[in-house]
């Protein structure tokens, strides 16, 4: 599985403590349908890190041996680039009878993806975070994600 980063311990992203995996590549639709230059997404300097390999078994391996998280939260560039690893993922931990949350931020709206929603959504505890980033807008507390999202237009829904 390629990804741009890990972090075994994150705070930040989810109101549990959390691995955090950033993955995927990204048209930077919150941009370009803004008519916005894509330096100003909070993402784009990720796109510019290497791809770092790993393992499916490493990052199951690395998340069961920490005792402080509690879910896993996949973020990126955008991670519905790679859905198939993320199914994978999920599927993988679900097959080894892990059930803690698995939180998957995207741009996309919940309307424009219901078929990755409908396959997914046969594991517990699946959350998502839809919507674009959008500029100049409130922030605002997501009751779902126990954070504040940037755009009025993001949320975050339990799926399953």
């Amino acid at each position: 599985m390629k990804i741009k980063d890990i972090i075994d311990v994150d705070f930040v992203n989810y109101k549990e403590i959390s691995m955090f995996i950033a993955l995927g590549t990204c048209n930077f639709k919150c941009c370009t349908e803004s008519n916005l230059p894509i330096t100003i997404c909070q993402n784009q300097p990720i796109a510019k890190q290497k791809d770092i390999e790993v393992s499916v078994d490493e990052i199951f391996y690395r998340y069961t041996s920490n005792p402080l998280t509690s879910s896993i939260v996949i973020s990126g560039l955008e991670p519905l680039s790679m859905w198939e690893d993320v199914f994978e993922l999920v599927q993988y931990f679900r097959q080894h009878n892990y059930s803690d949350p698995f939180v998957i931020y995207t741009g996309y709206y919940e309307n424009e993806i219901e078929k990755q929603i409908n396959q997914i959504k046969q594991y517990k505890n699946i959350i998502f975070k839809f919507g674009r980033f959008i500029p100049n807008q409130e922030k605002h507390y997501d009751e779902v994600l126990g954070v504040y999202l940037a755009s009025n237009n993001q949320y975050g829904k339990v799926i399953s």
